[in-house]
Formats: C-alpha cells, structure tokens, sequence
C-alpha cells in the first residue's frame, strides 16, 4: 500500500488522565505532521485512561480508515497500584493491535517514576510532551516513507 499524506488519516488518541500534559502531545503531534506531512488528516479521540488505548486503537485500525494510529498518557504511580504494569499492558497492547490489524500503533505513553503535581513537574511535563508528540509525528512520517518504499519493491518483484 502506497501511503499519500494528502489523502492519509491519523487516529490520535488521548487519555484523560492528566489531560492537561496529554493533550500537548497532541498540540507537537500536529505542528509536527502539518510540516512532515501535509495534507494528512488527524482525527482526536479522548478515553478515559491509558488502559483502554489499545482495544480503541485496534477498533480503530479496523475500520479500514486509518494509516497509523497513535496514542497518548501520562501513566503515573497513583500510590493504590503499580502503575508499571499499566504501561506494560498500554505498550504490549499498543504493539498486539499494530500487529494484528496491519496498522501501525505508536505510543506517547511516558511513566515517570516521582510525578508529584507540582507546577515545576507540570510543567516540565507539559513541554516533555509537545516534544513528544511532534517525536510521534516523525515516527509516523518515517514509517509511511517506508512503507511506500516497501510497496516499490513488492511492485518492481511482481513485474
């Protein structure tokens, strides 16, 4: 499959825990991609938490109408569990999806291990993941570079 960017779609998921850094991956994300990638489409989904990433990022890669999907979440140790094995599963089900579907998954999912809701680690954070997601946007551009290359070899072998 020959990737356009003119006419290529992103999924770009988000959790809502601590939505205020995770949506500055998003904010990267799509400065970074306007200038790698123009004419490529995001669309924004929101779930509750990093856990539920992957099977929404599956449904989506399903669908047929994404090129990449990419998710979002700041995983912190909230003190009741071991947030560790949360970003474990998020990673592991972020990559089972890719897989599965075809459809590249990529991960914006960071585990800090002292996050304290300071305004210094805030906002550390907060710029962490504008660099972040414009780091995703790159990812996504390279792929697509090769997986357009790699559709140039399959051609060329079947002629």
């Amino acid at each position: 499959m020959t990737i356009n960017t003119r006419t290529s779609r992103i999924a770009f998921i988000k959790a809502r825990w601590h939505s205020d850094v995770v949506d500055r991956a998003h904010e990267g994300f799509l400065a970074e991609a306007a200038r790698l990638m123009p004419g490529v489409v995001t669309d924004a989904y929101d779930v509750p938490g990093a856990f539920e990433m992957p099977l929404v990022a599956k449904k989506l890669a399903q669908t047929g109408r994404y090129d990449a999907v990419v998710a979002a979440a700041l995983v912190v140790d909230g003190g009741i569990y071991r947030h560790d094995f949360v970003a474990a599963a998020v990673v592991n089900g972020l990559m089972q999806a890719g897989m599965e579907t075809g459809v590249p998954c990529f991960s914006v999912s960071l585990t800090p291990h002292n996050y304290q809701e300071t305004e210094l680690l805030t906002g550390f954070f907060r710029e962490h993941f504008v660099k972040k997601g414009a780091e995703a946007a790159n990812a996504v551009a390279q792929i697509f570079a090769m997986e357009a290359d790699i559709a140039g070899i399959e051609q060329s072998a079947a002629a």
